[in-house]
């Protein structure tokens, strides 16, 4: 019999919540019965959600938090603070080893600093990187970081490249996953300080795949499998990718429905289109790791719907099975 895997759930964090968080949770206990789900937030508020579906009860436990860490607050003074929080109470579950991993919509800081501070990093480790699934024509890549570490040095893209490449490998299922330095030119030379000290780093390092520097526009054409920068660059990448294809969406079905031929023709490409869009989606792939702690941390968007939240929490089954973490250790404590 398969162990079963505990994942904390931030019920009161994002846009969303309670909710689409606790459809989720429930969604994701339906659909695997390896997952044990510990639901954190207000008890008499997940009580009266629950009520509306059908589970098996020994899936899921309440844990009582009646605190709630809300998106402005500034997250160290949040944490330290509010003990009784959902994030909190979700990041001691992880750190005391009650539970696997936990999954958040809520507070971004927060959720960073939690996850490093109560959590902890695995020895070796000198930064976490937030690492989201992003899709592109040739399947998905993993771009790490994309919001956690904005001043990165060389030495951190390195171990960004192998803490990546060990994640597309054992939970994507990628075999010798291509890494490239995100860059503004495909030549040796070209970057700033940080990506010209880190590509000699990532060429010589026997233990990566690694093909050189990757343009942006290259980036949806899936030239990597694992695509490396700091935090800032990741995430002006990351939303801008977001945003062209949710502008595309919207130019599309507005063509569409422009004119009687228009429409007949949308009515026959429908199947077609709706697969792709559907593949595009990033919500199929749940939220993006912090990798490199002693537990797994999953942040998803903020405006997470139900969908997102059961793929976030399913993601967590790979994670575990196989052994990541141990991975990650095993690769990287020789370097302390």
């Amino acid at each position: 019999m398969a162990e079963m895997v505990n994942v904390a759930v931030d019920a009161m964090g994002g846009d969303n919540a309670p909710a689409e968080i606790v459809k989720g949770a429930v969604e994701a206990i339906n659909a695997d019965k390896r997952v044990k789900v510990f639901l954190a937030g207000k008890e008499p508020v997940l009580k009266e959600e629950l009520k509306k579906y059908s589970y098996d009860a020994q899936q899921l436990e309440i844990v009582h938090a009646p605190e709630v860490i809300e998106t402005g607050e500034p997250p160290v003074m949040a944490i330290r603070r509010k003990k009784d929080s959902s994030i909190v109470k979700c990041m001691y579950l992880v750190k005391e080893g009650e539970c696997d991993a936990l999954v958040s919509a809520g507070s971004t800081g927060a959720v960073l600093v939690g996850g490093q501070v109560i959590v902890g990093r695995i020895k070796g480790v000198e930064r976490p990187p937030l690492a989201p699934i992003i899709p592109n024509i040739e399947g998905v890549s993993l771009l790490l970081d994309c919001g956690a570490n904005v001043d990165a040095r060389p030495s951190q893209l390195l171990q960004f490249a192998r803490m990546g490449s060990i994640y597309m490998e054992s939970v994507i299922g990628v075999k010798n996953p291509r890494v490239g330095l995100v860059n503004i030119g495909v030549e040796e030379e070209k970057g700033n300080a940080l990506t010209k000290e880190a590509y000699p780093l990532l060429k010589n390092c026997p233990e990566i795949n690694f093909i050189g520097n990757v343009e942006a526009r290259d980036i949806p054409f899936g030239k990597a499998d694992v695509l490396v920068c700091e935090a800032f660059a990741g995430n002006v990448v990351l939303k801008m990718l977001e945003g062209v294809s949710d502008a595309l969406v919207k130019k599309i079905k507005a063509g569409m429905m422009s004119s009687l031929r228009s429409k007949i023709g949308a009515l026959l490409v429908k199947p077609a289109l709706k697969q792709t869009l559907k593949d595009f989606s990033t919500e199929a792939y749940g939220g993006a790791p912090l990798l490199g702690l002693n537990g797994l941390v999953v942040k998803t968007h903020g405006s997470s719907k139900s969908v997102e939240i059961k793929n976030s929490i399913l993601q967590c089954i790979a994670f575990k099975e196989q052994k990541i973490n141990q991975k990650i250790k095993e690769q990287l404590v020789l370097e302390d």
